[in-house]
């Protein structure tokens, strides 16, 4: 038996005394790194930037409040003899709650001890500049280090309740407890997610805490953000024990300490034998495979009968074919629902197989792909899907990751290597990965198979940014020691290896056991709306089926009683009348089954798979570049389509292409451009500059000897320089390749090769350039790292002519404070051209340097050593040293780089918010990269007023939220546009506002908004985003992403579209359809989308009632047949009338009609609202037709018995009962294929043959059935009917008669729907038909000149930039390269 976890223990503070003294000796144990405020869950006042708030010392505060709990316990205990831990809590709670009220003076009053809805701001003016300014944050500084505490959270108090005493403790459990205040400090540096999961009780597990809603993982910090590593805590465990005198810990019997890999227990972490697959068979660790497939062998028959019988027609038919197969009760044959049945279903099975067929392909692919992996003293070439745990593997540069290894070593310096997550996280930066120092010098085969040990890590999890575990060297090259290990260790599975030429790994997690596998779902099995829809109806009418089948039998009971003098010839036995009553129900309920039509299912299967290939063959939606077509991977919701009212959307790689490119630069007030318009060329006007010059002629300027080519060469000298970029040129290639943390540094260096400033070399303490042909050395003195704070980087080089320079660069809105007073000159044109490059969605950055004297530096630089040494607020004293030096700037210019967006992207989200489509990006990237893409993208209109929230506590969270939805609520009816709203939200605040108490806050305000940007989020966020919209909006859910990241999101979603891109083709092959392009979607939804949910629902609606029309007749016949249950028409005739004479029409309508073209639908996408809306399918237009369908049985049956009442023909002789039927049955037929024309909107040569080609079959059919049935014994009722029905001019003018009748209510209602109560797509039908000019044209050029107005204004209140540099430890690294040192081979 495995050691216990201990972490829900109600544990006292000292050995056996309760009294207050003891307490108080016991808490006071490090109570600067662990009281009760100061918990790794709440901020640490050291870094923020307000001054704290007054409030009492926190260890007498905690004290006090485990005495005041413990004294109510007390009185509780002597009230009741038993109260449940439940009720304890809540009661310890409130007085948590009342307590908080007081502990904090004035300005201290926590969140807590407020009423949500009750605000300072209340006494404010609630319109016009006060409401926008509450509402509107773009235009504040959201980015500071941090708030003063509001008290305690959630988590503290849960936190807290572990310390509550229990006098039943044992001496061990308080060992526990002081181990755990000791290793409080330590375990402030993990991310929330392990603190969190510390919280978790002895029986809970990781899926229920988060069906609780509570947050599992920081989602606010990249990968690797906990640089600090923890080492195993037996040693402490055993002193605490000793001290304490308890038991012996290891003893087997005694519950053990929380470690470091959780509770401690054998199921929160296990061991990983290095390189030996024999020692770790034994604990049966996943094999690597993975399926993202729907079926396999074993479940595709339960789940494939679960599924079709979910659909209430295929019970009903099932239950139909079981009763017929009663002997005596079936009117008609016994084959006539099985048979059909049989067909439905296996032809829906053969369509389910093709579709997961293909997904099992796309897996065999994934799973086939090669690795290498050590055995022995070499390393063979293996699929992943045999790679194990404890494997040692060596990955390649720009090779994926194939299971989540801990990393042993690389090609780079100390270790360290870089790995692209926007696979996993959607972040664009690459992550810098480091090996411990230990297995750093592990550079060759031989070293790797010397390696002896083992890994004790954490249990599978699925939080991508933490890590736990120890790496145990058992001898061998290593020696005896242990090795703490971190997130910065660990690569996970979906990642990609870049700007490294190899490493080696040990893999510690594989298949469905790792992160990106465990942060998916299985495939869900998807119903749409319309079949849910449809079922609801099927209900409906069976329970008119059953009403009509018990007064059929009623009506037989009370006939047969009254009249049983005059039926002497039929057995009637007396004394069974409730067991003929029963028989005649069934026997009715099979008569009238029909009523439901059975061809639907495998009709609504065909034509969906009809539509599906139709998307598949769309030559609009084909890509020519990437040779990939559209792919509906699934055609079972395709209607969907056409009914989304949210779309969540990545960002990386599905917006945007991932690509930084060096566009345009201001180099003192003139601007250069990669491509300049002939509109555009620089020309001089009154002696100054106007317009852009190409970069071929920046070439040329930069050849002057002039002042304005030294400002160009400080420019480029700054980009070449001002950087933490590491060169790469590798053998065989000339072009040097660029290691960047940062796409736009990269991109920046990059542009310096434009004027000839060649970075190539990068040495510990200096960089040399190659500047115009001449190798330069530049020795790098200091760097000022970027922050999100400083949105700025500097660098102190000291050039080749001695000079000491700062460079700088970063924001505009931080440099132009720092600038001189003497650089005003061009400070203006700059400013212009910034809002110009914004104007385009460009990523801007302005450019400035100083120079610095030698004794200046001396005195800096003496300043800088003292913060970078200092042990407390390190980052704190360096960014305050750096203000120092960083001002009295001069101004360069500015630089724009494009982050570039999928062609079409723009347009394509502008089309579909006109369709009335809300877009929500949920992207793992930062803040301002996001907004910035929102602004590009058009998602974010220049005249939105933008509602950031960037809270950092649970109750800001929603005090936040509240306070804006209140803003919103009062200013309605004000003057103020509370429609332009767009909601921004990072990952911590996310974290907060999905918890129960805050979710529906957060839900109704970001439904008010136009757009909904969600930044730094991760897979799990993004599906819990999407289930919660699913879960409290009735609305179609549409998910779209490229990566791995992306996938649970696009399974939670109703609708899940894969886009084939950079990132892999894992969102492709989980989801239900792939395009290669985000702006195909416009196609999809507007086009096929608004086809198939029209094509569909007329479909659906005409073979209801098709069926109500011929079958209600059955009914009416039995009012004159006694209610014998006798039959009008011939058993296999109403068969072949669902199976063959009526089939084709709503095939012909659902694959081939068209209610609008394909240019109209997308000309005008407000047409899509209609789908959103249900106009085309919903309860009143069932009822509707299915009325008329009565009102058309009523007709052909009564009127059609009085015509053919007296059926003497000229001969004497009487049809009798089948040519009356066959006369109805055509009569019925007609009309309904009258109805199918009525309702074609296309006419098509398909059309022709399905509507009158029916018609002219079932006139080809009869002669030859009546024939040929007979003689086979099959069916006899229609034996020499054929003389009676086409020889007789009765038959012909009664089927005209009828079927006109019925068509004249129904042409008059198409006739006054569209002339009197007009739908705007009748109009769109008429412009149309008679192409009609479209002058919206002029409206457009009115709303481009608006739309400038309010980019100009937008920018002049605030400019935005975008810099996605990674924050800190950048200078290490840079320290760390020298790429004059050939690197190691590995071999």
């Amino acid at each position: 038996m495995g050691p216990q976890p201990n972490n829900h223990f109600l544990m006292p503070y000292g050995p056996d005394d309760d009294s207050a003294e003891n307490l108080v000796q016991y808490s006071s144990i490090d109570n600067s790194s662990h009281s009760y405020l100061h918990s790794p869950l709440v901020e640490d006042d050291s870094i923020s930037v307000h001054p704290p708030q007054s409030r009492r010392p926190a260890h007498q505060l905690s004290v006090r409040r485990a005495v005041e709990r413990e004294e109510h316990a007390r009185r509780e205990a002597a009230r009741t003899s038993t109260i449940p831990y439940d009720d304890t809590l809540q009661e310890v709670e409130y007085e948590d709650h009342f307590h908080d009220q007081y502990e904090y003076d004035g300005g201290g009053f926590t969140s807590m001890s407020k009423p949500y809805g009750k605000h300072a701001y209340e006494t404010d003016d609630m319109h016009g500049d006060n409401i926008m300014e509450r509402l509107d944050d773009a235009h504040l500084d959201r980015d500071h280090v941090s708030r003063p505490s509001r008290g305690p959270s959630m988590y503290q108090r849960m936190q807290f309740m572990d310390e509550v005493e229990d006098e039943n403790d044992t001496p061990l459990r308080k060992a526990s407890l002081l181990l755990k205040r000791q290793l409080s400090k330590r375990r402030s540096n993990v991310p929330d997610g392990a603190l969190r999961r510390s919280l978790l009780g002895p029986n809970d597990s990781v899926e229920s805490y988060r069906d609780a809603n509570i947050p599992m993982q920081d989602m606010g910090g990249a990968g690797g953000g906990n640089g600090q590593r923890r080492g195993t805590t037996e040693t402490a465990v055993s002193a605490m024990a000793n001290e304490f005198g308890s038991t012996d810990i290891n003893n087997g019997n005694a519950p053990a300490t929380t470690s470091a890999f959780g509770s401690g227990s054998g199921d929160n972490f296990r061991t990983v034998h290095i390189s030996s697959r024999e020692s770790n068979a034994k604990y049966k660790y996943k094999h690597n495979r993975v399926s993202t497939a729907k079926y396999n062998v074993l479940s595709f028959l339960p789940k494939f009968l679960f599924e079709q019988f979910s659909k209430y027609a295929n019970v009903f038919f099932l239950f139909t074919g079981c009763i017929q197969q009663i002997s005596g009760v079936s009117p008609t044959s016994r084959f006539t629902t099985i048979v059909p049945l049989g067909v439905v279903l296996a032809a829906t099975a053969a369509k389910e197989l093709a579709e997961d067929i293909k997904r099992h392909k796309s897996d065999s692919d994934m799973n086939k792909s090669s690795a290498r992996v050590l055995v022995g003293n070499t390393f063979e070439e293996r699929a992943w899907r045999d790679i194990q745990v404890g494997d040692i593997l060596r990955v390649q540069n720009k090779e994926a990751i194939p299971a989540d290894i801990v990393l042993l070593s690389s090609s780079e310096p100390e270790g360290m290597c870089y790995v692209e997550t926007s696979n996993l996280d959607g972040e664009t930066n690459l992550k810098v990965k480091q090996a411990v120092p230990e297995t750093a010098g592990l550079m060759t085969v031989a070293d790797l198979a010397g390696l002896r040990g083992h890994l004790k890590t954490e249990a599978p999890n699925d939080s991508l940014y933490t890590f736990e575990g120890t790496l145990v060297s058992e001898g061998g090259r290593l020696g005896f020691c242990e090795m703490p290990l971190s997130p910065t260790q660990v690569l996970l599975r979906g990642a990609i290896l870049r700007n490294t030429d190899w490493i080696y790994a040990v893999v510690v997690f594989t298949g469905h056991e790792t992160k990106l596998m465990r942060n998916a779902t299985a495939a869900p099995i998807k119903r749409t709306n319309v079949e849910k829809t449809t079922n609801q109806q099927i209900i409906f009418l069976f329970i008119i089926l059953i009403i009509l089948a018990v007064m059929s039998a009623l009506g037989s009971q009370i006939m047969t009683s009254r009249n049983r003098d005059q039926l002497s010839y039929l057995y009637l036995p007396a004394g069974e009348g409730a067991k003929t009553f029963v028989k005649n129900i069934l026997t009715f309920i099979i008569l009238y089954n029909n009523l439901i039509p059975i061809s639907l299912i495998v009709t609504m299967e065909v034509v969906k798979f009809q539509q599906a290939q139709l998307i598949n063959a769309d030559m609009d939606m084909y890509d020519e570049t990437s040779d990939t077509p559209a792919l509906a991977r699934t055609s079972s919701l395709v209607e969907e389509l056409g009914q989304v009212e949210y779309i969540f959307s990545d960002k990386t790689g599905t917006l945007t292409c991932n690509i930084m490119e060096f566009r345009q630069c201001s180099i003192a007030g003139v601007m250069y451009s990669d491509v300049v318009e002939a509109s555009k060329r620089a020309h001089i006007v009154d002696g100054e500059v106007v317009g852009q010059y190409d970069f071929t002629q920046l070439r040329e300027h930069m050849n002057r000897n002039d002042a304005y080519a030294a400002q160009l060469f400080e420019f480029f000298q700054l980009l070449s320089t001002c950087h933490t970029v590491i060169p790469e040129l590798r053998q065989g290639e000339s072009e040097i390749e660029y290691q960047a943390s940062s796409p736009d540094e990269a991109a920046l260096v990059k542009g310096a090769l434009l004027a000839d400033f060649v970075f190539t070399t990068r040495k510990p303490r200096s960089i040399i350039v190659r500047v115009m042909g001449v190798d330069k050395e530049y020795e790098v003195l200091n760097i000022n790292e970027f922050n999100s704070t400083r949105k700025r980087m500097s660098a102190v080089l000291r050039c080749p002519d001695g000079s000491i320079k700062l460079y700088c660069k970063g924001a505009d809105t931080v440099i132009f404070e720092r600038l001189a007073d003497s650089t005003g000159g061009i400070v203006p044109a700059t400013l212009r051209h910034l809002e110009e490059y914004a104007t385009e969605g460009l990523r801007t950055l302005c450019i400035a340097m100083r120079d610095i004297s030698p004794e200046e530096y001396n005195q800096w630089s003496t300043q800088y050593t003292r913060a970078a040494t200092t042990l407390t607020n390190r980052q704190q004293e360096l960014d305050r040293v750096a203000e120092l030096i960083e001002r009295d700037l001069e101004l360069l210019g500015a630089t724009a780089i494009e982050d570039k967006l999928q062609d079409g992207v723009p347009q394509t989200i502008y089309t579909l918010a006109q369709a009335g489509i809300k877009i929500w990006v949920l992207t793992g990237d930062r803040q301002e990269t996001a907004i910035n893409i929102g602004y590009s993208c058009k998602l974010i209109q220049e005249d939105f007023s933008l509602i950031i929230c960037n809270e950092t506590t649970h109750w800001e969270t929603k005090e936040f939220l509240q306070r804006k939805l209140d803003a919103i609520r009062e200013g309605h009816g004000s003057n103020i546009d509370f429609e332009a709203l767009a909601l921004i939200i990072d990952g911590r605040s996310l974290d907060f506002a999905l918890e129960k108490d805050v979710e529906l806050l957060f839900l109704e305000l970001a439904t008010l908004c136009k757009a909904v940007i969600c930044c730094r989020v991760s897979p799990l966020q993004k599906a819990l985003v999407v289930k919660l919209v699913k879960r409290r909006r009735k609305a179609i859910l549409l998910a779209i992403g490229d990566g791995a990241n992306d996938v649970s999101m696009i399974q939670a979603a109703h609708v899940g579209i894969g886009i084939s891109g950079q990132e892999g083709l894992q969102a492709a092959r989980s989801a239900d359809f792939a395009i290669a392009q985000f702006r195909y979607l416009r196609k999809l939804l507007l086009v096929h989308g608004a086809w198939s949910y029209h094509r569909l629902s007329k479909m659906i609606l005409f073979s209801f009632y098709k069926n109500i029309a011929l079958y209600i007749t059955q009914f009416w016949f039995a009012l004159f047949n006694v209610f014998s249950g006798q039959t009008v028409y011939e058993s296999w005739s109403i068969t072949f009338y669902t199976v063959f004479f009526t089939v084709m029409p709503p095939f012909a309508i659902g694959v081939f009609d068209q209610f609008l073209n394909a240019r109209s639908l997308d000309r005008y996408p407000e047409m899509y609202k209609m789908g959103q809306k249900g106009v085309f399918f919903n309860v009143r237009s069932f009822w509707g037709w299915a009325i008329n369908a009565f009102y058309h049985s009523v007709i052909l049956f009564f009127l059609g018995t009085i015509v053919l009442f007296d059926d003497m023909e000229h001969d004497g002789l009487v049809g009798g009962q089948w040519v009356y039927g066959v006369i109805i049955y055509t009569s019925v037929l007609t009309t309904v294929l009258l109805k199918a024309a009525l309702i074609t909107n296309m006419w098509t040569k398909w059309t022709v043959l399905a509507i009158p080609g029916s018609l002219i079959l079932w006139f080809a059919f009869l002669p030859v059935y009546a024939v040929v049935a007979p003689k086979f014994r099959t069916s006899t009722e229609y034996e020499g009917i054929i003389l009676h029905i086409y020889a007789n001019p009765r038959f012909w003018l009664t089927v005209v008669l009828l079927s006109t009748l019925c068509m004249v209510r129904d042409y008059g209602y198409k006739y006054l729907k569209r002339m009197y109560f007009t739908k705007a797509y009748h109009i769109v039908q008429e412009i149309q038909k008679f192409n009609i000019p479209d002058y919206r044209p002029r409206m457009e050029r009115f709303k481009k000149a608006v739309h400038k107005v309010r980019l100009l204004q937008r920018l002049r209140r605030t400019r935005g930039y975008a810099f996605s540099q990674n924050e800190g430890g950048q200078e290490k690294i840079i320290r760390a390269y020298d790429t004059t040192i050939q690197k190691p081979s590995g071999y």
